[in-house]
């Protein structure tokens, strides 16, 4: 597809390499940040629904 006189030297794609690498990390760190702050809240409204229904339970 590309001509020999326009392949691009190697390390044109060695730092395009590492940029794709950190923007995927980043990437990853932020996924796995949202998921745990969604573990988090789901973990507190559990939480919460069980202090609840323990404290229905105890008042009958």
């Amino acid at each position: 597809m590309e001509d020999a006189g326009t392949a691009r030297p190697l390390w044109v794609r060695m730092i395009a390499v590492l940029v794709l690498a950190a923007a995927a990390w980043i990437l990853l760190k932020m996924v796995v940040g949202v998921l745990t702050t969604l573990a988090w809240i789901a973990a507190v409204v559990i939480a919460v629904l069980g202090v609840m229904w323990a404290l229905s339970v105890l008042r009958r």
